[in-house]
């Protein structure tokens, strides 16, 4: 954590709003970007962060200064998620709409682009398949590189259960890719 960090933690554990407006403005992307793929789609998925930094809000006196602060915020993201889609029980993933952190900022040739848009709407694709606690683990290891301890504390499961979900679900995503 930066010193910067800290501060604004600590004030923002104090009740002012500007420092907790700070954080979420450094936080904004990695948090709408978890609850996106995990949920499919912009607007609930912009609906699921404005949720987490209001929980995370309501909770900053109870946060833990010796656990990472942003582990703990996309844990609450994570765990937010992983409740609207049991709630829902829809297909999870809105294939026609990307968000704009996909878009390359590199020039790229639409040959390549077009390859990579469906390379990412394959992966997609895969993914949905999977249920909500797998597919966060999943998530959280490959996309924010979470090591298991930090997954194990994001979904509040043990380390090998979280070892057995990510074997689990990568022997699902291999099986998926043979029959696709």
């Amino acid at each position: 954590m930066s010193n910067n960090e800290a501060e604004w933690l600590l004030a923002a554990q104090n009740g002012s709003e500007e420092a907790f407006a700070t954080m979420i403005d450094m936080y904004q992307t990695p948090v709408y970007n978890l609850c996106y793929r995990m949920l499919g789609n912009a607007e609930d998925a912009e609906d699921a962060a404005q949720e987490t930094f209001w929980r995370a809000y309501q909770a900053i006196n109870r946060y833990d200064a010796n656990r990472s602060f942003i582990t703990w915020l996309l844990s609450i993201a994570a765990h937010y998620c992983i409740d609207q889609q049991r709630r829902r029980r829809l297909p999870v993933l809105d294939l026609d709409v990307l968000p704009e952190e996909d878009v390359p900022d590199v020039a790229v040739s639409p040959e390549a682009e077009f390859g990579q848009l469906e390379n990412s709407r394959e992966v997609e694709k895969m993914l949905s398949k999977l249920n909500p606690q797998d597919r966060a683990a999943i998530v959280l290891r490959y996309w924010y590189d979470f090591s298991e301890e930090e997954i194990s504390k994001s979904l509040s499961i043990s380390v090998s259960a979280v070892k057995s979900r990510l074997f689990r679900a990568r022997r699902q995503l291999a099986e998926i890719w043979q029959v696709a």
